[in-house]
């Protein structure tokens, strides 16, 4: 039975303002971490894992978080993880020191992880035909807006009224959004499958550990042996998370669900998209900053055309999506976000941001806005109602594990030029960068479903 028009579309702004406050808070800390840093006292290590725990928690536990989506009920579980979020950003605002706010920032990605698969999964089941690709492009473009809003956010609240606020703007928002959605999405009977403990556990670890290497590799290189190490028991953990799901009777993820050309060709652009958004966003930052001089407000500021990129792309990407089909425009946009990562590849110790960044960041902002939308599409078509749940955690997780390992990536690419003593690393980081674009354009065109989507609920792709 569907819901009247009016409510889906208020419970799709509800869900939406929810979603875009958890991307925003991936990277809100980045151009704020040097003002953390020195009111905590946080070496270098612990700066960074103030970014990474919040991506790590989120991405890690997002399978976990879609199964629990379809065991609690939905509408419960967006309001038990929008709680749990705006109580540890608050915790987070309060923090007296590295060790609370890293542990809260941890807490932060488990309500994330609740909260996120459970909201894609009622937008998916409340829309259909038409509106369910109109919906699923709005829910899209809030992965890059809310990356670069929360860029623009961090300097303006950090250059303004303390860093504290970039945590403490989270708890009106939740709160509002607590007590607006029960009225807009109606409760739906809870789906009851066992919740795979083992293969939450193994799966988060492997994941963990694989960000953990890459954060090591950029610190001490990647011959170090914790780099080396860590890398390796990612490795171990995820053949260990494929053996643990083959043998239990219900599996976090099953892998013939797993193995769909959809879902895996989806999940894998998500991945990719995202490592290019927020890497692009963190070097852009740091280069910014540390190379230019830019205060963080107008670090913030600069990324506005960035941010209207993205909404652009994602935009035009929804409504070609269902006349062409997702194939071309994926392939299209992934070859201007390495055009763009080209260009950036080009930046100068004693450049300028109106002519060395910008033209090159809003080429990979727009293509990157349009991978979204056709990795959410793809992945998503053809999904029944008790699916949803799982098939959303999948999309979730490419988008935070692609952002975390795109900010360790970068990192690990960019070495010492983080800080500013050159710009060598940056070059050779968005030329990697490059490459990855340039491959995930062919790789598109090769295994992207052909033909355009069709309106209903059954299979999207006509062939």
């Amino acid at each position: 039975m569907h819901s009247p028009p009016a409510a889906r579309w208020r419970a799709l702004v509800l869900l939406c303002l929810a979603q875009f406050m958890l991307v925003v808070d991936i990277t809100v800390v980045n151009v704020a971490l040097p003002t953390i840093g020195a009111d905590l006292g946080l070496d270098g290590t612990e700066a960074t894992w103030v970014v990474t725990a919040y991506a790590l928690c989120f991405g890690g536990l997002l399978l976990l978080g879609g199964r629990l989506a379809d065991a609690l009920g939905r509408r419960r579980a967006v309001l038990l993880g929008l709680a749990l979020f705006s109580a540890a950003s608050l915790a987070c605002g309060l923090a007296p020191d590295g060790t609370v706010l890293i542990a809260g920032r941890a807490v932060q990605g488990a309500g994330a992880a609740l909260l996120s698969p459970a909201a894609l999964a009622i937008i998916t089941t409340a829309f259909h035909g038409p509106e369910r690709h109109r919906a699923l492009g709005v829910w899209a473009a809030i992965g890059g807006t809310g990356a670069a809003a929360g860029v623009l956010l961090g300097g303006l609240l950090a250059g303004g009224p303390g860093w504290e606020w970039v945590f403490f703007v989270n708890v009106p928002v939740g709160l509002a959004v607590l007590a607006l959605l029960p009225s807009a999405v109606a409760a739906v009977p809870p789906v009851r499958r066992p919740l795979d403990p083992a293969g939450a556990l193994t799966g988060t670890l492997a994941a963990g550990a694989l960000i953990f290497g890459l954060v090591r590799a950029g610190e001490d290189g990647w011959g170090s042996a914790p780099a080396l190490g860590a890398l390796a028991a990612s490795a171990v953990l995820a053949i260990a998370f494929v053996l643990v799901e083959r043998g239990v009777r219900s599996p976090l993820v099953p892998l013939p669900f797993l193995a769909r050309r959809t879902i895996a060709t989806g999940g894998l652009i998500m991945v990719a998209a995202s490592v290019m958004m927020l890497s692009a966003f963190f070097l852009c930052s740091l280069y910014l900053q540390h190379v230019l001089g830019l205060s963080a407000v107008r670090t913030g500021l600069a990324f506005l055309p960035a941010a209207l990129a993205t909404i652009a792309g994602a935009h035009l990407a929804s409504g070609l999506v269902g006349r062409i089909g997702p194939r071309p425009v994926a392939a299209t946009g992934f070859a201007l976000a390495a055009a763009g990562a080209l260009l950036l590849a080009r930046v100068p110790a004693g450049g300028h941001v109106l002519t060395d960044v910008l033209p090159g960041f809003v080429l990979l902002a727009a293509g990157t806005g349009a991978g979204f939308v056709c990795a959410t599409t793809t992945a998503m078509s053809g999904i029944g109602h008790d699916e949803a749940g799982v098939a959303s955690g999948i999309v979730s997780t490419g988008h935070e594990i692609g952002g975390a390992l795109g900010v360790a990536l970068a990192a690990a690419f960019a070495g010492a030029s983080l800080g500013g003593a050159s710009v060598d690393g940056f070059q050779d980081a968005f030329t990697v960068f490059a490459g990855v674009a340039a491959a995930v354009a062919a790789f598109a065109v090769l295994l992207v479903p052909a033909g355009r989507p069709e309106p209903g609920d059954g299979p999207v792709f006509a062939h």
